[in-house]
């Protein structure tokens, strides 16, 4: 019998742990419009970009689960012409060299936070969305990071800060709250570790803590302003 958390292999060949596996079968059939209300315009345009959604357990914890697994996140910089100062998940456009969003994302890590990609088991990618703002098409990544390893800013000119963000926080009902835009736009919110997680990054893990089956209910009356 396989010890209880020990990781299990899919067909693929992929290494998930067995509290991960939830999320990656969710992921792996989930459709666009079910992880955004922006998909992809039908005719191709827009710029190729990609994310890296990189869970881990906690180093301070012996026990598996998602009760003692982290996000990695970061903070971009101020000085950025597009989502300065917001948090985000590491990533950003696709450069020629890059075979796959898979490799787009490894690279962006790399070279954002210090993260070493062999570190990293590849779960799944998942479908294109849209991010109007910027009219970047980008692929959320979502890996698990088997051998975690300190990282943090490489380019202080695109990352401000970077943190390990504990799931337990971020599902806590009382962390959770909608976020209202000038624009009218609302959407979910986190707060937690010092950081405001709105827009598209606070979008993709609202679902993908429901997918997970992690979610716990949270009064979605509950709103706040962006900060100034």
């Amino acid at each position: 019998m396989r010890p209880e958390g020990s990781p299990e292999r899919d067909p693929a060949g992929r290494t998930a742990p067995s509290w991960l596996l939830p999320l990656q079968r969710a992921a792996e059939t989930v459709q666009a419009d079910e992880l955004s209300r922006f998909v992809p315009p039908a005719d191709g345009s827009g710029r190729h970009s990609a994310v890296l959604i990189l869970f881990a357990l906690s180093e301070s914890s012996g026990a598996d689960g998602p009760d003692n697994a982290d996000v990695l996140l970061i903070q971009r910089s101020d000085g950025l012409r597009r989502h300065a100062g917001q948090v985000a998940f590491p990533g950003g456009a696709t450069e020629p060299q890059d075979v796959s969003a898979t490799a787009t994302a490894l690279r962006e890590a790399a070279e954002e936070v210090g993260l070493r990609p062999e570190t990293v088991d590849v779960l799944t990618e998942l479908p294109a969305l849209w991010l109007p703002p910027s009219g970047f098409v980008v692929t959320p990544v979502v890996g698990y990071w088997r051998s975690p390893h300190p990282v943090g800013v490489v380019d202080a000119g695109e990352v401000a800060g970077v943190q390990r963000v504990a799931v337990r926080e971020l599902v806590r009902p009382d962390n959770r709250f909608t976020v209202r835009h000038p624009s009218g736009f609302t959407g979910p919110g986190f707060a937690v570790d010092g950081l405001f997680v709105w827009g598209f990054t606070a979008g993709l893990l609202d679902r993908l803590l429901r997918l997970a089956g992690w979610e716990q209910p949270w009064d979605r009356t509950r709103s706040r302003p962006l900060p100034a």
